[in-house]
This record gives structure tokens, sequence and C-alpha cells, in this order.
């Protein structure tokens, strides 16, 4: 059973498309990142998972469950936006009141373990109106997981977070993806996608135009591969033969003792510039690779 199915699930407004026929699957398990542009498509895709407005034409099913009923709702979790939140209520009372309507009251043992979960247990019991954007943003987590979910889905869960309760909350959605969870993220912090998610999707124009992990996408896009060598000296009588085999293999080559770089077009090549180096009685002391980023993949398209 997958967490996520969708079959050429499309959306338009008036004759205007902004999803145009998306099908996907995400299992269950899954840090799944789902980026685009502005006006990609991507709340309005994830709006109709989550029941929010219905499609003009495809199927979905979330957790093995077609279309979005009563039974699933209680199933998932979503983070809302801030602006959701009642300013007149305290933390405690929010999550109170969220579990509630999903069908499973929590306690307070409950709320305060998923508020300290958030790093928000020291405003348990300050009004909402007078909290911060990131305490704010933090809350919206809490009551997306207050009633223990099976999936999740997260609308930039870090930003407006200092660094430090980015890094945390990157640590607990982590925690939760090992407690068994599968969560649905989109982010525009690609460094913090690139380092946790399983699966990335990239969206353009209402289309999904790339997924895969990233190891899957830098094939996608990585023409060479950029090397660089920390060496011992290379002595005299090998120094003619190794230039010359290393220009044999790749192309760009600099040599600068104690450095070497070198772009070559198959990571398969390391490992022989690794013995060429050690049969001319050369060590080997650092290597470096250079590999395109999620942002350098993100913004090719």
């Amino acid at each position: 059973m997958n967490a996520i199915e969708t079959t050429q699930l499309k959306k338009s407004y008036g004759a205007v498309p902004i999803v145009k026929g998306i099908d996907l699957i995400v299992e269950k398990g899954e840090i799944f990142g789902f980026l685009g542009r502005n006006g990609a498509g991507k709340s309005t895709f994830i709006n109709m998972l989550t029941g929010i407005i219905q499609p003009n034409s495809g199927t979905y099913s979330l957790l093995g469950v077609k279309g979005s009923n009563d039974q699933v709702k209680k199933r998932i979790g979503v983070m809302p936006d801030y602006s959701t939140l009642y300013g007149s209520l305290t933390a405690v009372e929010h999550l109170k009141f969220l579990s509630a309507l999903s069908g499973n009251p929590a306690g307070k043992d409950r709320c305060m373990e998923v508020l300290q979960l958030v790093g928000l247990e020291s405003h348990a019991h300050k009004k909402a109106a007078k909290f911060s954007f990131g305490m704010k943003k933090k809350l919206g987590i809490a009551q997306a997981i207050i009633h223990e979910p099976e999936l999740i889905f997260l609308d930039e869960p870090t930003s407006g977070l200092d660094a430090e309760s980015a890094i945390h909350i990157q640590k607990l959605i982590k925690d939760l993806q090992k407690k068994g969870a599968t969560i649905f993220m989109t982010s525009h912090n690609l460094y913090e996608v690139e380092k946790i998610c399983t699966r990335i999707a990239i969206m353009k124009e209402g289309q999904i135009v790339n997924i895969g992990t990233m190891e899957e996408l830098r094939k996608i896009y990585r023409s060479t591969i950029t090397v660089k060598l920390k060496h011992s000296s290379v002595p005299k009588t090998e120094q003619v033969k190794l230039h010359q085999w290393l220009e044999s293999v790749g192309t760009e080559l600099e040599m600068k003792e104690p450095y070497m770089t070198i772009n070559i077009d198959d990571e398969k090549k390391i490992a022989d510039m690794i013995r060429a180096f050690n049969q001319c009685k050369v060590d080997i002391l650092r290597v470096k690779v250079k590999e395109p980023s999620l942002e350098e993949i993100f913004l090719a398209e």
C-alpha cells in the first residue's frame, strides 16, 4: 500500500489549467520533497490531496483509501498556515481543539509532549496572538502531529525559523519518519530538502518534470564530475607518464602540487585514478568530488 497515489490528477480554473495530469506514487515511510517555483501548481495539488478542493478529473488515494473522506482525514495531518490560528486560544487549547476535531481528543499530557517536541513547552499557556511568526510555525507543526497521523503534509515547515529551531524541526521530521510516518513536504530551503528528503519531485507549470532520489536527479543533470585530489609529491620519473594517463581519462586537467583537479564523465574513473597514483608511488591524502546541488538542478528547470 502506498501513502499517496495519483493518476492523471487535473485541476483548472475556468479555461486556465493549473495541474495538468499528475501521476505520482509516494511510498509509505518516505520523506518526500515537493518543489516548484511560485505558481507551479504545488498548493493546488496539495489542496486536492487534502480535500480542500476537488479535482476536475483523475483519481487519487491516501493510505490506500480512494478520494478524501472523514476516515482517511483522521489518519493524516496537515500543517495549516499560521493565519488559521485563533489569537484568543493558548497553544494547549489549540491542540485540544484540533485533536477533538480529528476524532482523537488529546489530553494535557499528550499536548505537552507535542509542544516539547516542537520546542514550545515554555509557551504552552501563552495565547497565539502573542506568538512570533516562528512560534506560530511551530504550533502549526504541533497541530499537524497531535493525533499521531500516518501521513503528514508540511508546507514550508522551517520558513521563518532561526537556524537552531530549523535544525530542531528537521530532526523532528526524521524522528517522525523513523516511527513510521510518511512526510510530504514543500520547502524553498533546497539545502534542507537535499539533506532530509528520501525522494524529490520538481513541478513546473502544472506538471512534474523530474522525480527521484538526489543521486538519480544528479545523474540526469550531471554532464561532468569535478574531482580534486590532494596527494604526496610525484616522483620525477613518473610525472610525464601520470600526466599523459590523466589527460586520457578526463578534461581540464590541472596539476599544481599537492593538488590535481580534473573533470571526468564517470565516477568509476575515480577509483582508476587512485590506483594510477598508487602505482606511481604517490599517496592520496584527500579526495573532493563536486556534483550538482539540488539548487543547481532546480534552477536548471
